[in-house]
């Protein structure tokens, strides 16, 4: 029997649509949104939004989300769907046939909570390797979104220039100040996003008989988990632009002191309107084109 000719677009290598499909997300789901994220940073600020900058110069910072986004987002998903991949590979498998009766297709049978809980580890190891990139990108993006340098390569160009007097050790610190509270940040934000997206993907799948969702299902699913996860964190947010934007080294339990005593519970909650708007958008947007991206390439990246 003859074989079907191949997509022209088709990539076979699952890391390799997986970079790249992370890549595309990234990118655009960090430019569209730059404005809104700009926003949520000043809220967030110590000295106050109009302080920060307000309205003005909303896209200021935009430079270290360009080169940071792309390589960040393709770090988190060649490592989600590879620790994913491997995971699933470890249950038992099953053969599921399409509602036409046509096609098949194999998948592994995971019941009850191991599914769930296999995506929380794929997402929070995703995590912790797209901070490698995504620390320093919002420690120099923030510093000049909140006006306390001109642009992204004058905030790169101070923390580089600390290496003359105070050696690699402080560049190193300045760059990745906030690291410990973003990956507090980020694993509980994913350990909700992706199970509830991944979840609401299986549904979808059973009802239809398929063995991937569409691009629009994914971005409309996505939108749900992201504002669910937006929500929940936002504290943790606070508490990540706060230290990201101090000059000085902060510890986490005296920060969380000083925000309580100077301006009560209510500001873990600053900017959590633009923040929930912002990620549902960006949700619709990230995983609405990583789903168009993994389709266009050849399926689902499992």
């Amino acid at each position: 029997m003859q074989s079907s000719p191949k997509s022209p677009s088709r990539v076979e290598s699952p890391y390799v649509r997986s970079l790249l499909a992370g890549g595309v997300a990234g990118t655009t789901v960090d430019l569209s949104l730059f404005p809104l994220d700009t926003l949520k940073t000043r809220l967030q600020a110590r000295e106050g939004f109009i302080a920060a900058g307000g309205f003005r110069g909303i896209y200021r910072g935009i430079g270290s989300t360009v080169v940071g986004s792309a390589p960040g987002a393709a770090l988190f998903f060649v490592t989600y769907d590879s620790v994913k991949r491997f995971l699933a590979q470890q249950a038992p498998q099953k053969t599921f046939t399409t509602l036409d009766g046509k096609h098949s297709t194999t998948r592994a049978q995971i019941g009850g909570w191991s599914e769930p809980l296999n995506h929380m580890a794929a997402a929070s190891l995703g995590e912790v390797a797209a901070c490698a990139v995504r620390v320093p990108t919002e420690v120099v993006k923030q510093r000049a979104q909140a006006l306390q340098h001109p642009s992204s390569m004058a905030a790169f160009t101070h923390i580089i220039g600390q290496w003359r007097t105070n050696g690699f050790a402080r560049v190193w610190m300045e760059l990745y100040r906030g690291w410990g509270i973003t990956i507090m940040r980020e694993v509980p934000f994913t350990v909700i996003q992706f199970p509830l997206w991944e979840g609401m993907k299986a549904w979808r799948q059973s009802k239809t008989g398929q063995d991937k969702v569409s691009a629009t299902e994914g971005a409309v699913f996505g939108s749900f988990a992201g504002a669910v996860a937006a929500g929940i964190t936002t504290p943790l947010d606070v508490l990540k632009t706060r230290m990201m934007l101090s000059t000085e080294k902060q510890s986490l339990a005296p920060l969380l002191t000083s925000i309580l005593r100077e301006s009560g519970p209510r500001a873990f909650f600053a900017g959590i309107g633009p923040r929930v708007f912002w990620i549902s958008a960006g949700g619709a947007i990230f995983l609405g084109s990583y789903q168009w991206a993994i389709n266009t390439m050849g399926g689902e990246a499992q």
